[in-house]
């Protein structure tokens, strides 16, 4: 991979940082992104008060307007250049000039002055929109989700019209999960502000060595609080630094060496400054996991030393005392007789500059951060056999990204040159099929004129390569969306499921292993349809899958949106060894969500997956061959 991806591969162990803090930290200002957050705000509370539908929609519209504009900031508080842009009229425009020039807006302030500051929190709940909350308000007062809870732990929502015990059941799980998830964050929500806070502590002059330990430089999906280590001689200047960054909310506790704080974000954040003797030995038991860290201390003792956060050193002095017989000789050793002192000789301790030379010293390759689990990295350390981790540079191209088509928030021009500005030599669209309503799914006809685009796109650009695709719904029966003559017009499909979650795994697994043995589907997108920390997935036999995916010639997705990282990485060593194909695609709905590749890489890297094990680390005229393989095999 060429471009700005490749170009930002210069930190940590997989290009991630760098790479993601370019592109995608947002400085702490008024940006287009809040201004968009705002109209949807805005929408939002205008679909409680029961607005009309046009003036909403409106709103939503010139959301994702602002979203896709491509000007200069100061261009957001110029009203008359924000009125030239395709759906934002007069009066929106002034209140985006206002929020872009004061950071704040008069009408969003008496809109929320009208509700409770809580009932927001009530569209977090999966299943409740602008009607269903409106009535819960209005006839029962309920406004926070510790209403909600009362009132259906009281019966009182299953006897609203159009809620009932089915409806009131699911929100009572919804509430419980969401609890059960409290303090725990997706990987995406916080990566932003972690790779802020890490180069802004970089940047510092007293800063020696800085990295984010703890499951986030493991790539975790889910994370629960950030670890920072940071090598200096000034400690105090660091931590007074790090107290006083902007992206701080509240000091938890300080003290000389160790700091604790609350992000905006809410995630606990901690800061341990060490000095540079210490940072390698601190960097590696902060990052984990608790398992594996037990592992190193005991390959440490076997080797007469002990390891701890700060230090490799000696074992300390063993003394034995063992009894005498009456005769004051020494009883024999199966007896135990006898007095002994015996120390324990360790062999010198080799010098430890860097992370990786701890992991020699204790005889193993040095081991990735993302597999250290306890699950098998010792072995294959120890043996030589540790593979070759995928890295972002090898992606070539990607697919699965969709466009105002369907449900995206930008049009099939800005997605390519997107692409093309990371440096990708192909980019699969995928727009949803007809029967994902919700997301304004395509019918044939205008699936028909999307393909004329794009060959008309492509005409343009000899320098990226388009392929034409759809995100084809599968159906409860296992049938696909369009009929075969349609998809066999497409360079690829992207079957999932979007429907019927509640199946049986038995049936669902069916279902999914109908859709994949068609010979036009070429990958299988988020089989388990997780979200995480949201729903759970829906019950399937992954192993069935892999088997249907390796005997059929389909790719399975890693779809590295951060609230989705399906298929898990705990799956793939099995896929591998299934013989599974994999691509990593973002499910992009807009142009800033290619970014999300910096997370599929993460999550591939945690599943042992190397560059040969994902297709579209293949070049273009390679992986055009790899489309057309499961067609041409299934049909000879």
């Amino acid at each position: 991979m060429t471009g700005a991806i490749a170009a930002s591969c210069a930190h940590e162990p997989f290009c991630g940082g760098k790479f993601y803090a370019e592109i995608a930290v947002l400085p702490i200002m008024m940006t287009k992104e809040k201004i968009a957050e705002a109209l949807e705000e805005i929408a939002t509370l205008l679909e409680l008060k029961e607005e009309n539908p046009f003036k909403i929609r409106a709103y939503q519209n010139a959301a994702r307007s602002i979203e896709a504009f491509g000007a200069s900031f100061s261009d957001l508080q110029n009203q008359e250049t924000l009125e030239k842009i395709p759906g934002i009229g007069k009066a929106i425009a002034a209140k985006i000039s206002e929020l872009a020039t004061t950071g704040a807006l008069k009408f969003l302030d008496e809109l929320r002055a009208e509700f409770p500051s809580a009932i927001l929190e009530l569209f977090s709940i999966p299943g409740l929109g602008s009607k269903k909350i409106k009535a819960l308000y209005e006839q029962l007062k309920v406004s926070s989700i510790a209403d909600l809870q009362a009132a259906c732990e009281s019966g009182r929502v299953a006897e609203l019209p159009g809620f009932g015990e089915t409806t009131q059941t699911k929100i009572c799980n919804a509430i419980a999960n969401r609890a059960k998830h409290a303090g725990s964050f997706q990987l995406g929500e916080i990566a932003a502000e972690a790779e802020q806070l890490r180069s802004d502590l970089a940047a510092h002059n007293d800063a020696l060595q800085v990295s984010v330990a703890g499951s986030f430089r493991r790539r975790k999906e889910i994370v629960r609080d950030l670890d920072f280590i940071v090598a200096s001689k000034c400690p105090d200047a660091i931590t007074e630094f790090f107290c006083a960054h902007p992206l701080v909310e509240d000091l938890i506790a300080r003290g000389p060496t160790k700091t604790s704080v609350r992000l905006k974000s809410g995630i606990q954040c901690d800061l341990r400054v060490v000095t540079n003797a210490e940072y390698p030995f601190a960097l590696n038991y902060f990052t984990g996991s608790k398992e594996h860290n037990i592992v190193m201390r005991n390959r440490a003792l076997n080797r007469g030393w002990t390891l701890n956060e700060y230090r490799l050193g000696p074992a300390p002095i063993v003394e034995t005392k063992l009894k005498t017989d009456r005769a004051g000789s020494p009883e024999s050793p199966t007896k135990k007789s006898g007095r002994e002192r015996s120390k324990s000789i360790a062999p010198s301790i080799p010098k430890i500059n860097e992370e990786p030379d701890l992991y020699r010293a204790l005889g193993l390759d040095f081991i990735p951060p993302e597999l250290r689990e306890n699950c098998g990295e010792f072995e294959a350390a120890e043996s030589g056999k540790l593979p070759r981790l995928i890295e972002l540079e090898n992606l070539r191209g990607t697919f699965h990204c969709h466009t105002t088509a369907s449900d995206g928030h930008n049009s099939l021009e800005e997605m390519v040159a997107a692409a093309q500005e990371l440096g990708l030599e192909y980019i699969g669209i995928a727009d949803h099929s007809r029967s994902s309503v919700q997301a304004h799914g395509v019918d044939a006809a205008r699936l028909k004129v999307q393909q004329a685009q794009i060959r008309k796109l492509q005409s343009t650009l000899p320098d990226i390569r388009i392929f034409s695709g759809i995100e084809c719904d599968i159906l409860r029966d296992g049938s696909l969306d369009f009929d075969d003559e349609i998809l066999a017009e497409l360079d690829f499909v992207v079957a999932s499921v979007h429907s019927t979650f509640n199946l049986s795994e038995a049936e669902m697994t069916k279902r999914v292993i109908r859709a994949i043995t068609n010979p036009f589907v070429t990958m299988l997108a988020h089989p388990t349809g997780r979200l995480l920390l949201k729903r759970e997935g829906y019950a399937i036999d992954i192993p069935a899958v892999l088997d249907a995916a390796a005997e059929t010639g389909t790719w399975i997705e890693l779809n590295a949106a951060p609230k989705r990282l399906d298929l898990d990485w705990r799956w793939w060593p099995l896929a591998k060894k299934k013989g599974v194909r994999c691509v990593i695609n973002p499910d992009a709905h807009r142009t800033a969500r290619l970014q999300d590749l910096w997370f599929g890489i993460g999550a591939a890297r945690k599943g042992w997956l190397t560059k040969e094990d994902v297709l579209n680390c293949l070049p273009v005229t390679r992986i055009e061959n790899e489309l057309k393989r499961k067609r041409e095999q299934i049909s000879a």
